[in-house]
């Protein structure tokens, strides 16, 4: 799972480096809406409804926001259809990308992605090709600051996490998908500071590129990741500490 940590840590850096909240915001009311219309309004009787309206309150979302888009998903205001898509593909040396995506336009969101993976070295495939190479786990991000990180590793284990990757500044618990609440409440019974909690695709294997591979790679993962309607993209690609130095540092400048 190393891999699918260093992204993520990519982006928690760039959540915290970045003037994207609205952006973050505009994703997080799309996956309300869709889970309030798949699974009803009621968050108790609705997982993926209670996982999104957790989420939206981890990044501050205001609670206004929260109730507004919980009435679109109702249909109680006036809200474009969205539809759920998964797409996949190859990005540089035939690594393995999954990018879910909630929009009200098919073909205009389609044909975006397909886009940046022309641009950044990459290809947009046919469905199946490469889901295979993921399984779906829970995923807790939990803020170490002045706290032991190895100490905060072991509590998540006796808290029944399945992995747990420990990274600059937080930590990483990975869990059973049906188990990520569970998980996550006896975290916070220990008063941690959880960052976020999500279900993410996890790879089974992972694939470490050269230098110049990877900084294509992680350009093309990041711009997929701009795209609104994208709520999440997945990579089986590893990257070395020292290759990630030098995108933070393109980043930076």
């Amino acid at each position: 799972m190393s891999g699918h940590s260093k992204w993520s840590s990519i982006k928690h850096q760039k959540g915290v480096t970045d003037a994207r909240r609205g952006q973050l915001f505009t994703k997080l009311t799309r996956e309300i809406i869709i889970a309030v219309r798949e699974g009803g309004i009621n968050p108790e009787a609705n997982f993926r409804l209670r996982l999104a309206i957790q989420r939206a309150r981890d990044n501050n979302m205001p609670l206004d926001n929260i109730e507004r888009a919980i009435k679109r998903g109702s249909g109680e205001t006036e809200g474009a259809t969205l539809v759920e898509m998964v797409l996949e593909g190859y990005g540089a040396s035939g690594t393995a990308i999954l990018v879910r995506a909630l929009t009200d336009n098919r073909n205009r969101t389609l044909q975006d992605v397909r886009n940046i993976f022309s641009r950044h070295g990459g290809s947009l495939g046919e469905s199946g090709c490469v889901a295979w190479l993921f399984d779906s786990r829970g995923l807790i991000t939990v803020e170490t600051k002045e706290l032991d990180a190895d100490e905060l590793a072991l509590q998540a284990i006796d808290s029944g996490a399945e992995d747990v990757k420990v990274e600059n500044k937080y930590i990483e618990i990975y869990t059973k998908p049906d188990e990520l609440e569970m998980v996550r409440a006896s975290l916070e019974q220990n008063n941690l500071p959880i960052a976020s909690t999500e279900l993410s695709m996890v790879p089974k294997t992972m694939v470490e590129l050269e230098e110049k591979a990877a900084l294509q790679m992680l350009k093309l993962l990041d711009k997929l990741d701009e795209l609104d309607e994208v709520q999440y993209v997945s990579s089986n690609a590893d990257f070395s500490d020292s290759i990630l130095e030098k995108y933070h540092a393109s980043l930076a400048g």
